[in-house]
This record gives C-alpha cells, structure tokens and sequence, in this order.
C-alpha cells in the first residue's frame, strides 16, 4: 500500500470571535501559508489494527492504544475509523506534523484533525466528503475547546473565507478586491477553551449585558461582510477597532495583544484586533498593500515572535 498524504491550512479569524459561540455570525479565512500534515504508511511486519502515533512537535511516539479516549488525535483516529468501519484494517504508522502555531488562535487543532481524516480515509480507500470530514473535526473540537463554534473545522476543511452562524448554511464570501493581512504573534500561549470558558462565566454573570455585546458584535460582522465585498478599507478598519474595544470588554485582550494592536495601527493599518480565544495568541491587522512592509517592521519592532502576511484575493 502506499504512503497517503492528508493536509490542511490554518486560519484566522477576522470578526466575530466569541460572540460566535452565542449565535452571532462570523468572519473567517484560511491561511495557506502554514499547515498540517499527517502522513499513514504501513506498518510492515505488524498485526492487523496495530497503529502508531508519531507527532513530534509535542513529543508524542505511542500506539494509538496506549492513548486516553480524550486524546486529540487518537480520538481523531478512532472516529475516523468508526465512521468507515473497515472489514480489515492494516497496521499502520500515522506521522503528525505542523507548522501553525499551537494556543495561537490559528485553527492547529482543527487542521491536524482533518489531516488525520483526510489522510487516514484515503489509506483505507474511502476518502470521506468535506461534510462528513467537516462534521467529524466538530466532535473532535470538543476536546480542544469545550464549546466550539464550528468554524474552525468549517474554514480549515474547505479551504475558503466563509461567513458562518452556526445553525445555518455554510456562505462563502464574495469579494471584489484583494485586501492583505499582517498576523503577528505575541508568543503568549492561551487555550481557545480557557477564554471561552471564562467568557461563558461573565455571560453567566450578567447575561442580558453580555448579549448586547454578543449582539453589537453580530452587527459588525454584518456591516464586514458588505464592506469586504465593496473593498472599503477605511469602513473595514473602523469595524476591527471597534469589533477590539467590544473584545476588550469580554475581558479576552491583554497588554501584549494592545500594544501590537497600538505598534500596526501607528505605523498604517486601517485597523487591528486580536484574532481568537484572546488573552494572548495572534493579533491582525487591515494594511493597505504599500503599508504591508512599514506595519510588519512596526510589529516586530514592538515584540511580535511571528509576523505572517496573507492576502484575500478577490472572488468571481
């Protein structure tokens, strides 16, 4: 048999994060420039159903049945396994790699899920369908975040912007210009389902203030939507920093992520915000093409670990 291959890209989130969770819509695009890899060979030699786990990026070299039930991956492997249900499954190696950050609000959870089932339904020959793959990532983003939204899995498995409200078909965006975006990481590590759950306590807290800002949040994104198809860039970057101040009242910023946010807009972007759980992790930045340079020296300068620029080409 030979070696199968499955990938999928990061991404980021442009408006809407959190508020997502409670029904509002959000905004969201793949970022191909990195990536998850996962990679099946067969295991020569070995007894049927045998299977080894290799990720290096986190040190992990173990058979699948030496993992707990609420692994990640090997949860992810075994419902891919579930779902097809082989007569007679081969021993097998499966090798996990990736280059998106992890705890960095960049979807490396979800994308290393579709990777392992695209990559381990193909070896089985029954590659499975973007829905079921999408479908299955979900499940599997539980364990990553608790409650997820479901747009982590949606973006990474089919690899294009969306405009997504859980509950409701899946939209891609129309888009009538290029518009190029700064990604910077603060290098703070923060688990999306830590945010999200002291998110979830605040709005238990005071649910009918929390909602207004859920709802405001929902407004903004609606009003991206549009600005994004016309290429309003001033109007869109208005939107970020305002979409920020409503994250900053979720309580979900911190000083590393403002003074990114401070460092891009000084130096030319037409807006900023964190992107993600928050409290750490990415920030992104609206730059016009002629600023991209002069904004990526201004957040390396300010202390960013990472810098990565990805452009939103038009669509027909």
């Amino acid at each position: 048999m030979p070696v199968i291959f499955g990938k999928a890209p990061g991404k980021i989130i442009l408006f809407g994060e959190h508020a997502v969770v409670y029904g509002q819509p959000a905004i969201a695009i793949p970022v191909l420039d990195v990536a998850a890899t996962a990679r099946v060979t067969p295991l020569l030699g070995a007894g049927p159903g045998r299977v080894h786990v290799q990720a290096h990026d986190i040190h992990l070299d173990t058979l699948l049945s030496d993992l707990p039930e609420d692994h990640p991956i090997g949860a992810a492997i075994r419902a891919t396994l579930a779902e097809i249900t082989p007569e007679y499954t081969p021993a097998f190696t499966i090798q996990l790699d990736s280059t998106i950050p992890i705890s960095a609000g960049m979807g490396s959870g979800a994308a290393v899920t579709v990777a392992i089932i695209r990559a381990l339904s193909a070896f089985l020959g029954r590659p499975l369908p973007d829905e079921q793959v999408s479908g299955l990532a979900y499940d599997i983003e539980k364990l990553h975040h608790g409650t997820p939204s479901g747009i982590d899995n949606t973006v990474v498995t089919y690899q294009k912007p969306v405009y997504f409200q859980r509950g409701e078909a899946l939209q891609t965006l129309t888009l009538s210009h290029p518009t190029h975006w700064v990604i910077a990481d603060t290098g703070e590590k923060m688990p999306t389902r830590e945010t999200v759950s002291a998110v979830r306590d605040l709005h238990d807290s005071a649910p009918e203030t929390y909602d207004a800002i859920f709802a405001e949040i929902g407004q903004i994104v609606r009003a991206a939507r549009q600005s994004l198809a016309q290429g309003d860039l001033p109007r869109l970057g208005g939107l970020m920093d305002r979409n920020q101040s409503l994250l900053e009242s979720l309580q979900v910023s911190s000083p590393s992520l403002e003074a990114l946010i401070a460092a891009a807009r000084g130096a030319g972007a037409v807006g900023a915000k964190l992107s993600g759980g928050g409290r750490g992790g990415n920030m992104i930045a609206l730059a016009p093409p002629e600023k991209v340079r002069q904004v990526e020296k201004a957040l390396k300068d300010a202390g960013a670990v990472r810098i990565l620029t990805t452009i939103l080409r038009e669509t027909t």
